[in-house]
């Protein structure tokens, strides 16, 4: 499993830039993203490679975060293996949700971060049907 950090952003021009340069300016790393957003807010969603320190230092920006427990699973970056992976997991009766993709460590893979109702089902679910996932370690190096 991986943390996930979420900041809570008002829908203002150079909010995204004010939370990047202060992540940047600590020596923080993004290794992917996701906005969410309404007309009023945003929810942007980070894997970063110290989510402990970027937590830190995002509250004493004055930032609203909240830290989230996902699942990074690889799988073969070719047609069909998300398909693939979904419907293990519907076998499974897992929900999802949410989720968002970033490139893998080789050109062979991808990378999809999971947001799951369950985490632990779900990380046993994969052990057991072969998906293969990350833990935080792994990919903090990424």
């Amino acid at each position: 499993m991986a943390k996930q950090i979420s900041v809570f952003l008002e829908n203002k021009a150079g909010r995204l830039a004010h939370v990047t340069r202060v992540l940047g300016d600590a020596g923080i790393n993004i290794r992917a993203l996701s906005i969410a957003d309404t007309s009023d807010f945003g929810i942007l969603r980070l894997i970063v490679n110290d989510p402990v320190n970027a937590y830190s230092i995002l509250k004493k920006a004055g930032f609203t975060v909240s830290e989230t427990e996902v699942i990074a699973v690889r799988m073969p970056d070719s047609p069909g293996g998300l398909a693939n992976v979904l419907e293990q997991m519907s076998e499974e009766k897992l929900n999802i949700e949410y989720l968002y993709a970033f490139l893998g460590m080789t050109d062979d893979d991808a990378l999809v971060v999971f947001k799951v109702e369950d985490a632990e089902k779900a990380k046993l679910a994969f052990k057991s049907k072969g998906i293969g996932f990350i833990d935080e370690k792994e990919l903090s190096r990424i």
